[in-house]
Parts: structure tokens; C-alpha cells; sequence
């Protein structure tokens, strides 16, 4: 069973569970294939489970998801070590691209931090597809906090595989 806990931070709806997963919005058009590959992936990833990542949707090719910085996430100066927003974006970037069907892997990313991030903030990442090629995925990702100020900005490149997930 799950339990729901809503939390509406501005222009972002945030839907936590106890378990720190819940997908709630799938496309039709793919009957759950999406939902399934990013079930599948997220049971896998231990890393993405620790940092508390929540998944909000999954779509064909975009997922959001959102987590809570913690106290052990901060580094020396007081704000969020920056792998933590580049953690997010990454595992964004990976639900994205391997919810379209085929195993992707990234091949080039980068990250801009545009503002600091506290322990306690509350970050949402949002995913835009820019190309979707037969072997090259390139993906936008924005990192937004509990203020719907926008804390850093991600870009990845995924590699297509031939193999099709098995779900």
C-alpha cells in the first residue's frame, strides 16, 4: 500500500510516497511500456534509491522526477554538493531515454548550476526531448527547487543500442 503526501510548491505539483516512488501520469499511447522500462530501472538503481528520488510521471521519452536534499548531501561551504543535481538530471536523462524502448546509455552530459542549493530544498527535475534518432537521443533537462527557481540546467547525450527492453 502506499501513502500520498502532497506538497504544492508553485508551479510544480510534488506527489511523495513513503516508499519515495509514485507514478502517477503514463502515456496511452504506449500501453505502460514506459511506466514498465522505468519500474524495472528504478527497482535496479540503488544510487537513485538512496539519494530518495521520486518519480512524479513517466511519459514515452520524459519523465519528472524530484527528491529532497539532505543534510548529508552538503558539502564543505553549507549547499548541495553539485553531483547531487547532476545525479537527478542523470537519472532523469536515463528514464527518459530507455522509456522509448531501447537501451540507451549517455555518452556526453554536462551541467550548469545557476544557483545554490540548500539541505531541505525540494528539487524537481523536468525533461525536454531535443532529438530522438534512430542511434542518438539529446536531452534538455532543467533542475528546478521548491520555489520554481531554476537551480541548474543539464544536457545529455544518450546512445541508442539495438536491444529493446524485455518488460
Amino acid at each position: 500500500f502506499k501513502y500520498l503526501i502532497n506538497v504544492d510548491i508553485s508551479k510544480h505539483f510534488i506527489i511523495f510516497t513513503a516508499l519515495h516512488y509514485n507514478i502517477y501520469a503514463m502515456a496511452e499511447n504506449d500501453n505502460g511500456k514506459s511506466e514498465r522500462i522505468v519500474t524495472k530501472m528504478f527497482e535496479n538503481d540503488a544510487f537513485s534509491r538512496w539519494l530518495g528520488i521520486s518519480i512524479l510521471e513517466v511519459l514515452p521519452g520524459k519523465v519528472s522526477l524530484s527528491l529532497i536534499v539532505r543534510k548529508e548531501f552538503t558539502n564543505g561551504f553549507g549547499v548541495a554538493h553539485g553531483g547531487i543535481t547532476y545525479s537527478l538530471a542523470d537519472s532523469a536523462l536515463a528514464f527518459s531515454a530507455n522509456g522509448l524502448g531501447r537501451h540507451a546509455l549517455s555518452i556526453e552530459t554536462s551541467v550548469s548550476h545557476t544557483r545554490p542549493v540548500m539541505e531541505g530544498d525540494i528539487l524537481t527535475a523536468h525533461v525536454e526531448e531535443l532529438v530522438n534518432s534512430r542511434k542518438l537521443g539529446i536531452y534538455h533537462i532543467n533542475i528546478y527547487n521548491q520555489r520554481s527557481e531554476l537551480v541548474a540546467l543539464f544536457k545529455g547525450t544518450v546512445f541508442k543500442k539495438d536491444a529493446e527492453w524485455d518488460v
